[in-house]
């Protein structure tokens, strides 16, 4: 029985083969795509439950099709990466991207990141109840995965409601971002706890929050954030 199917995106046929015979062998089911416009017809019409995407493809990048694949799809995405800077981890995550991973790689370590990725949906759907939290200016139903601001009903990706989730779950408490990646990504996540940032910048600009005025998400210096509203 497959454990989930995963669309590989790489311009090399030996890195898609590597990948392949490892994710097999954890009896997933593996479909691949050798450019970036591949990806974007791929990831919508295989509806893949994640995606392993090379970012240095020629013609059409990875981050390119990742942009355009996050106009339609909220598909988990894994980016591989050649280059060693730290701007183009940050671009494909705040693409939304859920990890990365760089050239050369091991691909026992890819797999075991591909598996942390897709628990995240088991962890989040056992820890929706269905409950309306509401607070002054927002409304939070956990049952519903909907969030309100004002009269506004604001569009959230499935990782930015579990991060509004999970810090108002407990409000005025402090979270590190380790305790949030605990909470939302899992304990065994690899990557670098700034992806927390990443996405609490595209939350606040979702909910319409000033980082220098917050309303909603407060930050703590060299700490972490917590949710502000009090019920």
């Amino acid at each position: 029985m497959s454990t989930g199917r995963i669309l590989i995106v790489d311009d090399e046929k030996s890195i898609r083969n590597l990948v392949r015979s490892y994710l097999e062998s954890e009896s997933f089911e593996v479909i691949e795509g050798q450019t970036g416009a591949d990806a974007i017809d791929l990831a919508r019409s295989a509806v893949p439950d994640l995606v392993v995407l090379d970012v240095g493809m020629p013609v059409l990048d990875g981050v390119e099709a990742l942009r355009e694949i996050r106009s339609f799809s909220d598909v988990y995405v894994v980016m591989l990466t050649a280059r060693s800077e730290e701007v183009d981890k940050l671009i494909g995550l705040s693409l939304g991207a859920d990890d990365y991973l760089t050239k050369p790689f091991s691909p026992r370590e890819l797999v075991a990141r591909i598996k942390a990725v897709l628990r995240r949906q088991r962890a989040s759907s056992s820890r929706a109840a269905d409950d309306r939290l509401e607070f002054p200016g927002i409304s939070i139903d956990t049952g519903r995965r909907e969030v309100i601001v004002g009269d506004r009903s604001v569009e959230l990706t499935t990782l930015e409601f579990d991060l509004i989730a999970a810090l108002s779950s407990q409000p005025g408490r402090v979270f590190s971002r380790r305790q949030l990646i605990e909470a939302i990504w899992g304990w065994d996540y690899f990557g670098d706890e700034r992806v927390v940032d990443v996405h609490v910048r595209k939350l606040r600009k979702a909910l319409g929050d000033d980082a220098g005025e917050p309303r909603f998400i407060g930050t703590v210096r060299g700490v972490g954030y917590k949710f502000l509203p009090e019920a």
